[in-house]
């Protein structure tokens, strides 16, 4: 299964309804609420809607209430919850690890590989950078995001 058929397979799972839905907007790509998914139904790339399934999957299990309104501060905590859930659900630092054990050393082929859009992998990255720092051990490796993305197979 490819990561769009796991998502949507976990929106079931959950009791989430995931629709196609005509915005006005293109730069609307989906909206939750109440146990539904509207996604863009102009939104075409598999990658791209399996990105933003996982992170409307993720408002589902972390949001309250509307948080449309990014200027409040509490709503951004939660857009930013939201969206690590769905970073570390696609990608995460095992992801990135065994990307580099598969030989990958670029974001292309690292995007192509965890098949997520390289938008959403350039995201997490900056977001880990953010929650992370210079970098954090995981087992016998070093991923450091400072200043670019490296691994680092410790001895």
């Amino acid at each position: 299964m490819d990561n769009l058929e796991i998502m949507e397979q976990e929106a079931a799972d959950r009791g989430i309804e995931v629709i196609d839905y005509y915005f006005e907007s293109d730069r609307i790509k989906a909206l939750y609420k109440d146990g539904i998914i509207a996604m863009n139904i102009r939104m075409r790339s598999y990658r791209q809607r399996a990105c933003i399934l996982a992170e409307e999957i993720a408002h589902h299990i972390t949001n309250v209430g509307n948080i449309l309104d990014q200027t409040d501060v509490a709503n951004r905590k939660q857009e930013r919850r939201a969206r690590l859930l769905a970073f570390d659900r696609l990608i995460g630092l095992q992801g990135l690890i065994q990307c580099f054990l598969a030989g990958d050393r670029n974001r292309y082929e690292v995007a192509e590989r965890l098949e997520v859009t390289e938008e959403f992998l350039a995201e997490a990255l900056e977001m880990y950078r953010g929650k992370y720092g210079e970098g954090k051990q995981v087992g016998n490796f070093w991923v450091s995001f400072e200043p670019y993305l490296s691994i680092v197979e410790l001895r």
